[in-house]
């Protein structure tokens, strides 16, 4: 299977690449911790059948010391006793920020007061600039149908 577009050599995929990364950075170097940041980049990866971030972010959190066994059920979080409170409530928010379609509210006043219960506001700011962040990801990847699977570890940066 090949992609629908090559988004690693075209000039304009290239500098908006250029630019997402540097908002990347900005979400990696702050205080959210590490394994919340790829639980986060997994599950909205997940619900929006994003292969290739799902194979990329999966294999990154295996090789940064994640479980299989949490790995595994990130997409059955909620009947998994292996994650945090915490955790939880950032696999919530980002559950509901990425399906924000389909609430017809948006995201929930109680979603959020529960995120604001375990993270601080720089976290805050940090998850939810991840969670749009991976949605840009996964629409990019989704619609040009980037093929999955041979990703490895580090190669992206």
């Amino acid at each position: 299977m090949d992609a629908r577009l090559n988004i690693f050599a075209n000039p304009v995929t290239e500098k908006f690449f250029k630019y997402i990364n540097s908002a990347g950075k900005a979400v990696s170097d702050s205080p959210l911790p590490a394994a919340t940041q790829e639980l986060v980049k997994i599950r909205a990866s997940q619900i929006n059948g994003c292969s290739f971030c799902t194979d990329m972010h999966t294999k990154d959190a295996a090789a940064a010391g994640e479980t299989s066994q949490r790995l595994n059920m990130v997409a059955a979080w909620r009947e998994a006793k292996v994650f945090s409170e915490a955790e939880r409530a950032a696999l919530e928010l980002t559950e509901q920020g990425t399906r924000i379609a389909d609430a017809a509210g948006g995201v929930p006043d109680e979603v959020w007061a529960n995120a604001a219960k375990h993270y601080d506001e720089q976290q805050l700011a940090a998850l939810v600039s991840l969670i749009a962040l991976i949605n840009a990801y996964n629409r990019v990847n989704v619609l040009v149908q980037q093929p999955a699977g041979d990703y490895q570890p580090g190669m992206f940066g």
